[in-house]
């Protein structure tokens, strides 16, 4: 099983297959608009938009499990996003990333990449997790780990030669 074997609704309520992003670096965020970390949109959107054209997509997940800091509608949590953040990543349906009804997904990054001390549940919104361009969950980071802190490690898997790519070989 990899990352690319879940698929997930968009906002608008379309199943997207997560092998539409293969290839390509991501970083999966369980967002809430009225959490604390909200502005962290800000800086989530502008890795998105510095890196997009180098193979970085960020795939937003909105959660109302925290404090129920994602109360809206799909249409809510898009106008927040567009008015507040001009969001142009990529944004899902609300999901669970904890407990009885922990969408597939959540499921599979959690086991791959256990929080603090081995523990695989989610704490908070803005857990965010990296997936190298072949489809491994490379890394984990905390709700208090900022997009801008994350940057360096995105830009080296941006740069990594995927397996999947032809390898050059000088002749000589």
């Amino acid at each position: 099983m990899t990352i690319y074997d879940f698929s997930a609704n968009l906002l608008d309520g379309t199943p997207q297959k997560l092998d539409a992003y293969r290839g390509k670096v991501l970083l999966i965020v369980n967002v809430a608009s009225r959490c604390g970390f909200a502005p962290q949109y800000a800086g989530l959107e502008a890795l998105y938009r510095r890196y997009n054209d180098e193979g970085l997509v960020v795939l937003g997940f909105p959660c109302n499990q925290f404090g129920f800091q994602e109360p809206g509608s799909e249409a809510e949590i898009r106008e927040f996003c567009s008015l507040n953040y001009d969001v142009t990543f990529p944004m899902f349906a609300k999901i669970d990333v904890n407990g009885p009804w922990t969408h597939p997904l959540y499921a599979y990054l959690k086991a791959e990449q256990p929080g603090f001390l081995g523990i695989p549940t989610i704490k908070w919104n803005f857990t965010k997790f990296l997936v190298d361009r072949n489809g491994n969950v490379r890394r984990r980071y905390a709700p208090t780990d900022t997009p801008e802190y994350i940057e360096r490690d995105i830009v080296a898997l941006l740069h990594e030669q995927s397996a999947t790519e032809p390898r050059t070989v000088a002749s000589g």
